[in-house]
């Protein structure tokens, strides 16, 4: 683990306990075993949907990128803010609205696999 992931369980404290996992040259961040946040060249991006993108972009953080062959890639996780890193229940509220998306995420995905499972 890097140094930055160790301090992630500092970090949030206050949320939870949180499990890394490491991924794409990365690190996955869970809670419950559901992913709310990554970690890429030591910086922590949380989880984003239409519910929650709006707190990312009022404050003009950027959409995690990412290089696959000549095109750029955006997926749904932005840079998490600066401030969490110095106030545990910031960062509290932050992950808690990431793990939240990770929730919905999950439902949608059991959803579908039981609507999946009845057309058959």
């Amino acid at each position: 683990m890097s140094e930055f992931v160790d301090y992630l369980h500092e970090v949030f404290e206050l949320f939870g306990p949180i499990t890394a996992r490491i991924m794409f040259g990365g690190y996955g961040i869970y809670h419950n075993e559901l992913m709310f946040g990554l970690v890429s060249d030591d910086t922590l991006y949380l989880k984003a949907d239409i519910e929650n993108t709006h707190h990312f972009e009022e404050v003009g953080l950027g959409k995690f990128e990412y290089k696959k062959g000549n095109k750029v890639m955006k997926i749904s996780y932005y840079q998490a803010p600066a401030e969490i890193f110095e106030d545990q229940e910031r960062a509290a509220v932050w992950a808690h609205r990431s793990y939240e998306v990770a929730r919905r995420a999950q439902r949608v995905k059991k959803k579908t696999k039981w609507l999946h499972a009845e057309s058959v």
